[in-house]
């Protein structure tokens, strides 16, 4: 059974798993708009994948004995300034999400819940990819800059990312 406080810190974590979907929703409108259906493909495939989070952590406290308590999410930004932009913002998303798993992680660390903690440990790992696939994309985008040509050939590329696979440890909701 989980602790109360962790109970709290996994119920927080799924709201900011979900508002991550609404922020990658949101590009995809974004990316839509600028006619960049690459990125805007890329982007509903990281939606998907921020709902598979979410769905992870949603059974993980129900198979725990623990409740879900979901609360309402915070409407993310519509509109940036230009599509480099928009992936910074990504990049810092993912940043701040990183904080937030290590957080949860020495959370489960302090309360001494190892089967948090062991838990845990796939999404502190997959962090790592999330932020280093949304650097890579600034720094490509940054590479681009003023280049239609080159900005044509990144969208094109980012639109053959595969969906996410929906197998790992995630526990049944």
């Amino acid at each position: 059974m989980l602790k109360p406080e962790m109970q709290k810190a996994f119920n927080d974590q799924i709201n900011e798993e979900l508002f991550s979907s609404y922020l990658y929703a949101s590009m995809v409108s974004y990316f839509e708009q600028q006619n960049l259906k690459g990125m805007a493909a890329w982007m509903r495939v990281q939606v998907q994948e921020e709902l598979l989070h979410a769905t992870k952590l949603f059974g993980y406290v129900l198979e725990r004995d623990g409740a879900v308590e979901l609360k309402a999410i915070a409407a993310p930004t519509a509109a940036w300034d230009s599509p480099l932009d928009a992936w910074k913002a990504a990049f810092a998303h993912e940043q701040h999400i990183t904080a937030c798993i290590s957080d949860l992680h020495s959370k489960a660390v302090e309360l001494k819940d190892p089967a948090s903690t062991i838990f845990l440990e796939w999404f502190v790992t997959e962090q790592v990819e999330e932020e280093s696939n949304a650097r890579d994309i600034v720094a490509q985008m940054e590479m681009v800059q003023g280049a239609p040509g080159g900005l044509f050939m990144l969208d094109r590329e980012l639109g053959s990312r595969p969906a996410p696979a929906a197998g790992g440890n995630a526990a049944a909701t």
